[in-house]
């Protein structure tokens, strides 16, 4: 246990030796005859205590006192006195910050307990100080980090900016131009915007190109396919819940319309919603309000939402799937996003675009061979699936530098597209198949395993489910 540090200052060295005996059991006692001598015992140490007699030569009590406040700041002082006089009392007590006086003669056990009280009086002193000194050193690293978010997320909103620029999405073709010139009509409203597309074509890009050059820039960006989870969970991720109001509900829970307030929330998917589910989101188009799951209690919700879709929604409102009011509220601005197949100019950039993405520090070129059958592919799985290809391609290619026919998929390989002059049926046609093929093959070398078949595929499990249902796919 540490022994704290006592300073007695007397004149008289008889006082001197009776205050040590008295204390050196407890602490370390140091003692000096005369202010000017204790000064000096002060510059080499820190004490804990002083008493210090008032009457002394050269060097009142009073003064060795105020001389001692910056020696020994947090010290408890305790002053020796003979007095009388109470007003030269209580200006020494006052001019000398003493924590108490003690008139002699004194009694030793007396004394003992107002020096224990005046350690523990200094200890407490030290203890604020450390934690007073703690708590700025916290204060300056949280000011310091705070500046450094601050930094960091204005580079990241500079960054992300920029990535999502019109003219940083890849694609120059007349289809694409069309697409842009269209979309930046939007970009000063909050007018809900619904793209439609294939999957791949780039939907949730997009969607982000319009927050992110839009009015509400500042604000969250929050994205959910909505065929990724079963309606009941998608229910909470979007809506929220609260505490005790299902299994597994073990605290309140905002949704992702109240974490998008401010901002844009992007639905993927959204065809794929259920009748109940779509009851909900009319309300918050139409009111503004979201209301948790076990709640009665709505909230009102300051949000944008881009909705996107690989369903013809006209057909499915015919055909009792999807609500004719919901589709009204989502169709004020549709945006057609073309699929790649009739892009097939971007494609080469595309490619390029890709190759820097996936090996930035090596020079890798696609042969012309291989370059034309990238261009004549039909592409079912649109721009993702280029971005397949080219991962898988540089992977085959190694260290070449070059990448020929041989490094391509069979598919890519074995069929291009099919020709201009048929029709729309046909051509959907074509691509179910070629979907349906890819689902069957991904099962095969999956042996089965969905959520393993789903990952390969770049799809969710539940989407999965849905295609092999749609397919009638037997496993």
């Amino acid at each position: 246990m540490k022994r704290h540090r006592i300073l007695v200052v007397d004149d008289e060295t008889d006082i001197l030796d009776s205050l040590r005996l008295t204390f050196e059991d407890d602490y370390e006692v140091l003692t000096a005859v005369g202010g000017a001598r204790g000064l000096e015992v002060l510059e080499k140490g820190e004490v804990a205590v002083m008493i210090v007699d008032q009457r002394m030569p050269g060097m009142s009590g009073t003064e060795f006192l105020v001389k001692a406040v910056p020696l020994a700041p947090k010290a408890i002082r305790i002053m020796l006195t003979g007095y009388t006089d109470m007003d030269a009392l209580i200006a020494a007590v006052n001019s000398g910050q003493i924590y108490r006086y003690i008139a002699k003669p004194w009694e030793p056990e007396a004394l003992k307990v107002d020096i224990r009280r005046a350690v523990e009086s200094y200890e407490m002193a030290v203890e604020l100080r450390d934690r007073y000194a703690e708590i700025l050193r916290l204060n300056r690293e949280l000011e310091e980090a705070r500046q450094k978010l601050e930094q960091e997320n204005v580079q990241l909103r500079h960054v992300v900016q920029q990535r999502y620029r019109f003219d940083g999405v890849i694609g120059q073709s007349p289809a694409m131009e069309r697409v842009y010139d269209l979309v930046s009509k939007v970009l000063r409203s909050d007018v809900t915007v619904l793209l439609t597309g294939e999957t791949g074509t780039g939907k949730e890009l997009l969607a982000r190109c319009i927050h992110f050059n839009g009015t509400r820039r500042e604000g969250p960006f929050v994205a959910q396919n909505c065929g990724a989870l079963p309606p009941e969970l998608l229910e909470s991720e979007l809506f929220g819940h609260r505490k005790g109001s299902f299994t597994g509900a073990l605290e309140d829970r905002p949704g992702l319309f109240e974490a998008a307030d401010g901002g844009t929330v992007f639905l993927d998917e959204i065809g794929e919603t259920s009748p109940q589910m779509q009851v909900r989101l009319l309300r918050v188009l139409q009111e503004g309000e979201v209301r948790r799951v076990g709640e009665t209690v709505d909230r009102k919700v300051d949000v944008r939402v881009i909705a996107a879709t690989n369903l013809d929604l006209r057909a499915e409102v015919r055909a009792g799937r999807f609500r004719e009011d919901l589709y009204f509220r989502l169709h004020v601005f549709p945006v057609e996003v073309p699929p790649l197949r009739g892009r097939l100019e971007d494609v080469p950039i595309l490619t390029v675009h890709f190759l820097k993405q996936y090996a930035p520090d090596q020079r890798v070129r696609f042969s012309s061979e291989a370059m034309d059958l990238l261009c004549r592919y039909a592409w079912p799985g649109n721009v993702r699936e280029l971005q397949n290809e080219v991962q898988r391609a540089l992977l085959l290619a190694g260290d070449s530098g070059w990448i020929g026919p041989e490094a391509l998929s069979e598919a890519v390989r074995g069929k291009v597209r099919r020709s201009e002059g048929r029709g729309e049926g046909t051509l959907n046609a074509a691509v179910e198949q070629v979907e349906r093929e890819m689902i069957v093959e991904a099962l095969r070398r999956c042996k089965g395993n969905r959520t393993h078949a789903a990952r390969a595929l770049g799809v969710s499990r539940w989407g999965l489910v849905q295609k092999i249902e749609k397919y009638g796919i037997e496993e």
